[in-house]
């Protein structure tokens, strides 16, 4: 058995991926509502149409459901017996706003992301044995577990919040007797019309819903895989540098062969940095207000758990830990970004420097230098992205948290 299993994982080693294969996973899954970052390189002009027209529809649909989410709240927040009812579909709309923003964030980033993945795909390694250098399997393997875990579980918030009320009137009316086929929705919205008393105004409300929450997932996902991505492979270059430049003896090399290595390593991190840099300028807004919205939701779905019933206990569980998850998946990659262009640093001390020449020395030190300034994503207001900021969004979450306790129980 353990023989078969490092058969397999030298095998995986040994397989040649491409550079779609490292983005296929949120390309792919963004194609489901209609958007595509390569539309305008697709020769097929009617599909490139047929999935902007299928992009548009879901989101003016999905945004219809939204104004009736907030006619809701605003609804049920001005009284303090429906309190808990509309601080239920708070979470609900702070999502739904997150989304919105980070599908508007990549309408007007589209170009200089698809340029910032074009370049990312010149100095992908290609071959073999340089994959196997850059340890390419280890972070395509790496960031699939990261990537399936995470979309399950934010999709499973919306799934969960969708189908509930069908599957458990299904199963009351006809397994259990009920006399009546209870016709409720997933989600609090107030309605123009009368969504329950006919049985196909109540489906074709429900089904456009449930379609609602399926945009709305796929977008507020898919831009973090977007973003894990690309930190993923920029990650894997500076470690690259980083065992590279530690692994180097100069020793062993002329000095005119050892001052064009560091010339050309020089060149390749400088890349990298500005690359990095690309990434903070597309990202780094969204990034500030997932955070600030993310605080509201942890905050209202937080609440929901201690004032709710068992089963709304469940749904928002799923919610909280859901949101939970997407801040921290988000700084994580923002730590492995500052650590690993961090690395850099004390790879070029730890070389073999003493034999070389003073010029040799000198650009050797530059390097550390730079390296001190690592590369991150840096939200305005906020601190590079890390460990620190996961710490900071919590502390906000539990602060709006226990103010309306405090509004709710005082």
């Amino acid at each position: 058995m353990l023989f078969r299993k490092r058969k397999q994982e030298q095998q995986d080693e040994n397989q040649i991926r491409t550079f779609e294969d490292l983005t296929r996973f949120p390309m792919t899954f963004y194609k489901t509502i209609g958007e595509d970052l390569y539309s305008e390189r697709d020769p097929n002009l009617i599909r490139r149409y047929l999935l902007r027209f299928y992009l548009v529809l879901g989101f003016l649909n999905f945004n219809a459901y939204v104004v009736g989410e907030i006619a809701y709240f605003i609804v049920h927040i001005t009284s303090t017996t429906t309190l808990l009812e509309a601080t239920a579909v708070a979470p609900c709309i702070g999502f739904s706003f997150m989304a919105d923003f980070k599908q508007f964030g990549l309408t007007v980033n589209r170009k200089r992301l698809v340029k910032l993945l074009d370049d990312l795909k010149e100095i992908f390694p290609m071959e073999t044995e340089t994959q196997r250098i850059y340890h390419v399997a280890y972070y395509h393997k790496h960031m699939n577990r990261v990537m399936t875990l995470f979309t399950i579980l934010c999709m499973t918030y919306t799934s969960s919040f969708s189908f509930y009320p069908a599957i458990k009137s299904t199963i009351k009316y006809y397994l259990m007797g009920s006399e009546i086929f209870e016709r409720n929705y997933g989600f609090h919205i107030q309605f123009p019309y009368d969504a329950e008393t006919d049985l196909t105004v109540y489906w074709f409300s429900y089904w456009g819903l449930a379609h609602c929450a399926y945009v709305a997932g796929v977008s507020y996902v898919c831009v973090d895989l977007l973003l894990i991505t690309t930190i993923t492979q920029l990650t894997m270059h500076f470690s690259y540098l980083a065992d590279n430049l530690e692994a180097y003896d100069g020793d062993e090399h002329t000095d005119e062969e050892n001052i064009k290595y560091l010339q050309d390593l020089v060149v390749y991190h400088s890349r990298c940095l500005d690359l990095s840099e690309e990434v903070n300028n597309i990202f780094s807004f969204l990034i500030l207000w997932n955070f600030i919205a993310a605080s509201l939701v942890i905050c209202f779905a937080g609440f929901q758990i201690t004032a709710s019933n068992v089963e709304d206990i469940v749904l928002y569980f799923i919610f909280f830990s859901a949101s939970l998850v997407q801040v921290f998946v988000v700084c994580y990659y923002g730590d492995e970004m500052i650590s690993s262009s961090s690395r850099i640093g004390h790879a070029a001390f730890n070389q073999n420097w003493l034999p070389c020449s003073s010029q040799y020395k000198r650009i050797l030190k530059y390097i550390i230098m730079r390296s001190q300034k690592p590369a991150s994503i840096r939200p305005p207001t906020f601190p590079p992205i890390s460990f620190n900021t996961f710490m900071k969004v919590i502390s906000m979450s539990y602060q709006f948290f226990a103010l309306l306790r405090t509004t709710y129980y005082g």
